[in-house]
Parts: C-alpha cells; sequence; structure tokens
C-alpha cells in the first residue's frame, strides 16, 4: 500500500509540474493577445519633405509654366476606425517659370493649408485633400521686378504608406489654382499648376 500511494504522489508531482511548466509558456501581460501584425496607429502629429514637378499656366501665357519644386509639410490626423481625418499645411518652393513675349512670369514660392480624409488599410491610406493656397507671382521685363501675392485653393488625393512605426512615404496629386491680382507691368495675372509630389513623414 505504502508503494502504491508513493507511486500515485509521483506521478501526480509529475503531472502538476508538466503543467506548470506549460501555464509559464503562456504569454502574459498587455501583448499576451495582440496579433503578430497590429493595425497601424496613424494618430498624431508628423512632419516632412517633399520632392516634385510642377506645371501649369498663367493667365496670358501662350506656353506651359512649370520647374521643379520641393518643401516641406507638417500635419495631425486623428483616426476613427479605418476613417483618417486630419490637417496639413505645407512650404515650397518652386523654379516654375516661363517667357511670352517681352516678360517673364514665375511662381517662386507657394504654400497651402489643407484638411485630410483617409481611409487605413492597416500600413497603408488612401486619402483626399482640400483647402488654402497661397503664393508669389513675379512678372520681368528688362531689369523691372514686380511681386504679388495670390489666394486660392487646392485638392487632391494621394497614398500614403508607413514603413516603421515613426517613419512614412507618399505620393501625392495636387491642383493649385491661385486667384488673378494686378500687376502694372502685366495686367490681371493668375496662376493655375498641377503638382506631383513624392515625400517622406516622420510621426511622433
Amino acid at each position: 500500500m505504502r508503494i502504491n500511494a508513493a507511486i500515485g504522489t509521483l506521478a501526480l508531482g509529475l503531472a502538476m509540474s508538466g503543467a506548470a511548466a506549460r501555464a509559464a509558456d503562456i504569454p502574459r501581460g498587455p501583448y499576451a493577445v495582440a496579433p503578430p501584425y497590429p493595425t497601424y496607429n496613424w494618430i498624431g502629429p508628423y512632419i516632412g519633405v517633399n520632392l516634385g514637378y510642377q506645371w501649369g499656366t498663367a493667365t496670358h501665357a501662350t506656353r506651359g509654366v512649370d520647374g521643379i519644386t520641393g518643401g516641406l509639410q507638417g500635419g495631425y490626423n486623428w483616426q476613427f476606425g479605418a476613417l483618417v481625418a486630419g490637417a496639413e499645411t505645407d512650404l515650397q518652393g518652386s523654379d516654375a517659370d516661363d517667357r511670352f513675349a517681352a516678360w517673364k512670369f514665375s511662381n517662386p514660392w507657394y504654400g497651402t493649408l489643407r484638411g485630410r480624409v483617409g481611409y487605413a488599410m492597416d500600413n497603408v491610406m488612401l486619402y483626399a485633400t482640400f483647402g488654402l493656397a497661397y503664393g508669389g507671382g513675379r512678372v520681368e521685363t528688362g531689369s523691372v521686378r514686380e511681386s504679388n501675392l495670390h489666394i486660392g485653393w487646392a485638392a487632391g488625393g494621394g497614398l500614403e504608406v508607413a514603413l516603421t512605426p515613426n517613419w512614412s512615404v507618399k505620393a501625392e496629386y495636387l491642383f493649385v489654382d491661385l486667384s488673378d491680382q494686378r500687376y502694372v507691368l502685366f495686367g490681371n495675372t493668375g496662376f493655375e499648376s498641377g503638382i506631383v509630389r513624392f515625400g517622406v513623414n516622420y510621426r511622433f
């Protein structure tokens, strides 16, 4: 009887130790039930840089006004499930210009302040954007130069892909319409342009 009781006690002890070992392998803490590839979180502020190409026309131009453009952007996102809403501002430099007759028209800089609405598929987001645009116009003839500030609107859309929790890349198209302003040298002149640009963002 004593031998049988000892064998039973030993078997029970082995079973309990095995169960304890298996229990020790179960993940615990806040990551216990986390999926291996969690949904990306787009919430928060970000800053970045971009580079692209701008093409368009001035009111009295007979040819296209185009050139390379690049600058800085920054913004903030809120997220509601797959819906991402935010605001973004950017400031750009541009060498877009063209000569017609004795005049040269250029758009040396511009900026926007826009809302963004996107649909997130984990770390990939498609978005549309719309808002205020502003920029500088410049008319030159000979050694005489005249500059003006133009106000208008911008609209477009893009694709942003997060590579890490902090870094993302994007491709974007914008249409920018800067309204007419009066130039003494040239008359009323405005500027419309399409912009394709690629950027990198750092999210805080």
